[in-house]
């Protein structure tokens, strides 16, 4: 069975529909699949809808974006009952902000020499609450500043860099809080992304533990090979469920597609083991 819990479509910053994230998937050999988008649960209906037309088992889910010691962390909610008003209006809350945070990227990249960034990132959203610096990166490629939203993340959208512009989100707390009330699993993703000391992320991973956090993204599209055996292991040193996913923003954007993402670790509780 192959499971993928960490998705995203065209309702925050995909680029495909959640029932054409759903077709690719299952082109990819996927039997068990989430769609979860960023801090958004507009697109589940319809996500649960082309599954079922496609033979898929699908899980609702949500990305939230957490300020934890002054960065962005994301924790993923599984099994979410998206009509919950707590999560809901949780979600609204965090989506607050973005499009003044988008307006001040747009002005530090017309500093450096880049004008009409916000209106370029627009068109790759549509929705100025859900603007997010990888509609700006798209933008960036496709004027030719950068080859790939990689690199202009690297010159451009990171701190230190023009266009880089920080965003107070949820607390853990509260991420943790709207998945819980929601029915729903809480989940690290892909905890080797974040510029974390050992000792600051086995503080996360305590405090996530301590506010009913259960699992971990073990495998997926945003670690490294070499971060499949790291994050297996420190799994199982927490007690923590492990999750898998290629975290799918587009087709030919992502480190490693639907059909090519690896099984779990032997010797892990995948966080889907009792649901079916």
């Amino acid at each position: 069975m192959k499971v993928d819990l960490h998705c995203h479509s065209s309702v925050s910053d995909g680029v495909l529909a959640p029932a054409a994230v759903a077709a690719y998937a299952r082109k990819g050999g996927v039997d068990v699949w989430a769609l979860t988008d960023h801090d958004e649960i507009g697109g589940i209906k319809a996500a649960r809808a082309a599954a079922g037309r496609l033979g898929m088992r699908f899980v609702a889910g949500v990305e939230i974006s957490v300020t934890w010691a002054n960065e962005t962390v994301h924790i993923v909610g599984l099994q979410v009952d998206e009509d919950n008003r707590a999560l809901t209006d949780g979600l609204a809350a965090t989506r607050n902000g973005r499009q003044d945070r988008a307006r001040e990227i747009a002005a530090q990249l017309d500093q450096a020499g880049i004008p009409g960034a916000y209106e370029g990132a627009l068109r790759f959203v549509g929705n100025p609450d859900l603007m997010s610096r990888t509609h700006f990166a798209r933008y960036l490629v496709e004027r030719g500043v950068c080859g790939s939203p990689s690199e202009v993340f690297r010159k451009y959208l990171t701190e230190g860099k023009p266009g880089y512009v920080p965003h107070r989100w949820a607390t853990l707390a509260q991420a943790v809080g709207w998945i819980r009330g929601a029915g729903g699993i809480a989940v690290i993703a892909h905890p080797g992304r974040y510029p974390f000391s050992v000792t600051a992320e086995g503080a996360l991973f305590d405090e996530f533990r301590q506010l009913g956090g259960t699992a971990i993204e073990v495998v997926t599209g945003s670690h490294t090979p070499d971060q499949y055996a790291i994050y297996a292991e420190q799994a199982r040193r927490y007690g923590f469920l492990a999750s898998r996913g290629t975290d799918f923003h587009a087709p030919g954007e992502a480190r490693v597609e639907f059909a090519e993402l690896p099984a779990l670790p032997a010797g892990l509780t995948p966080v889907w083991h009792d649901w079916f």
